[in-house]
């Protein structure tokens, strides 16, 4: 590729070129910083799911009030994710990466010492909108600080971080919750976080044609879109919310759900309609024109959607159909995350050498197989093959994120950097909303349809149902109940069957649907960038 735009009409500028060579020495110290900034804030999406039972209990809260301790982080990361390439811009990205540190750790700090609900749901407001902050800052930096040769091996490094910290989440905070209490899993942001400040001040640092373009920026009047940044809130917060709380009411039964969903509607539609016409938006919609960023985003999506929705899954699965406790579904999921770790630096080194088309084509492919593999599921399924399909699919998420996030660059302005990640994070977190959304209302709707069907098929005259009946009640009064408490006991155990079975048919459903969704992305695949000819070029292209 030429060192022209995705449109092929904007050539490279000196200024550009430069900002593409100013690489760190101490780039791979760099990288793992900025990689352990984001696992911590991507482990608090998910670390803090097991606890809120105990959260509740302690706060002296409601179940159903204690998921706002949820709900308030994904909504304010969600708002703050697409302007953080606005506050780069006026802050310097160095400046705001540490202040994003400082804010999460003290508000980590806060949550872990919070007096009541209220109070936690506050702090954990501002922990989600420093958070939301974290993850695209820190991807600039590493789009940054590497030449494109390397970048592939500097966001497999990244990437361990964001797909191993969700996989392991829900078990470190049992453990946490268990063993010690529920407020260490937000206390422990607290030193690393002091740590991450020291390390991120002393090697980060902005490249001085970055700050020339900021400051010029600056100086020509960059201020911020007050109109866009309401639209953005309301859209995105009010989305987040519909997302969160619609299958606990209902849907769109409930008058409170499609008032969310209308104002979430407008104001986002409002937004695409106003942003494109601003000097200085606060979400810059032009970056869709790029065909490499737009296929990324879409990916990236999915992605989040089949990585949250399957983590979600996957636990449910293991304790409600087959028993586990919690921990051992935590031993479940946490062996795809060392696949990560160990598959991710070698997927960074074929990056740029092998075709990111057939890498994410192969990606793509394995996680659909894996849940496809996962619709064989049955009562009487083991832990290895278990095990085996959570590493599989693992497996071929390490393929696609690192090609794509690297695609998402490719043609893009080396000013724009900033936008790119937010966007491409925003589209992940959302994809891992919707995820979450959608696979437990299929998992809620179809349980209850397999329910129905199954109920209806054990009639009380029916020959099976009469021959398992009398040979349920003897063995229960073999066990020494009388006659009436062993027919019950017969009753209630078919019940039972019925009962674990529709769940087990509904997760295979879900299973299915994932796969087919993930199957169906193999085309889009072909349409990207190969990544391979602009791995030696210092351009914005090579971006």
């Amino acid at each position: 590729m030429s060192s022209t735009d995705a449109a092929g009409d904007t050539p490279a500028d000196p200024a550009t070129i430069a900002a593409r060579t100013e690489y760190s020495p101490g780039r791979w110290l760099i990288a793992a910083v900025v990689g352990l900034a984001a696992f911590m804030e991507v482990l608090d999406i998910s670390i803090a799911n097991v606890s809120l039972p105990h959260i509740a209990g302690s706060l002296s809260a409601s179940q159903d009030e204690a998921t706002w301790v949820l709900t308030a982080y994904l909504v304010s990361n969600a708002i703050v994710l697409p302007i953080s390439g606005w506050f780069s811009q006026v802050l310097g990205r160095k400046r705001f990466f540490i202040g994003s540190i400082v804010c999460f750790s003290i508000a980590s700090l806060a949550c872990g010492m919070a007096p009541s609900l209220t109070w936690l749901v506050v702090f954990r407001i501002i922990q989600g909108a420093a958070g939301g902050g974290l993850q695209p800052v820190s991807q600039a930096v590493l789009a940054d600080s590497f030449p494109p040769r390397e970048r592939g091996m500097a966001f497999s490094i990244y990437g361990v971080a964001v797909v191993f910290a969700p996989a392991i989440g829900p078990t470190l905070g049992g453990w946490i919750t268990d063993n010690v209490s529920w407020h260490w899993i937000f206390l422990l942001n607290v030193p690393v976080g002091i740590v991450l400040t020291i390390l991120a001040w002393a090697l980060v640092h902005d490249s001085a044609a970055y700050e020339k373009a900021r400051k010029a920026k600056m100086a020509d009047g960059f201020s911020i879109d007050y109109i866009g940044f309401a639209l953005l809130i309301v859209g995105l917060g009010c989305l987040q919310i519909m997302l969160d709380k619609g299958q606990d009411n209902d849907w769109f039964s409930s008058t409170f759900i499609v008032a969310m969903a209308v104002a979430s509607g407008l104001s986002l539609m409002a937004l695409l309609l106003w942003e494109p016409f601003q000097r200085h938006p606060i979400m810059d919609l032009s970056l869709f024109r790029y065909k490499n960023f737009s296929i990324a985003n879409i990916m990236m999506f999915m992605l989040g959607f089949v990585l949250f929705g399957s983590t979600l899954l996957i636990p449910q699965f293991v304790q409600q159909v087959l028993g586990y406790t919690a921990t051992l579904a935590g031993l479940v999921i946490s062996p795809g995350g060392f696949v990560i770790v160990v598959m991710m630096p070698i997927v960074g080194m074929l990056s740029g050498r092998v075709d990111a088309r057939w890498m994410v084509g192969i990606g793509l492919t394995l996680v659909s197989i894996s849940m496809f593999h996962m619709t064989g599921f049955d009562l009487d399924s083991s832990f290895s093959q278990l095990v085996l399909a959570r590493c599989l699919q693992t497996l071929g998420l390490a393929f696609i994120f690192i090609p794509v996030t690297s695609i998402a660059y490719v043609g893009v302005p080396a000013d724009k950097t900033d936008q790119v990640s937010a966007m491409v994070n925003l589209t992940r977190n959302i994809g891992g909303s919707v995820g979450i959304s959608l696979v437990t209302t299929w998992l809620a709707r179809r349980g209850q349809y397999h329910h129905e069907v199954l109920a209806s098929s054990v009639k009380p005259y029916d020959h099976q149902t009469q021959a398992l009946l009398h040979q349920l009640t003897q063995h229960f009064m073999a066990a020494g109940a009388a006659m009436s408490e062993a027919r019950h006991q017969a009753q209630a155990t078919i019940a039972h069957l019925v009962a674990q079975q529709a769940r087990l048919m509904s997760y295979i459903d879900d299973y299915w649907i994932l796969g087919v969704v993930i199957a169906c992305l193999v085309p889009l695949a072909l349409l990207m960038s190969s990544g391979k000819e602009d791995d030696d070029s210092d351009t914005p292209a090579a971006h």
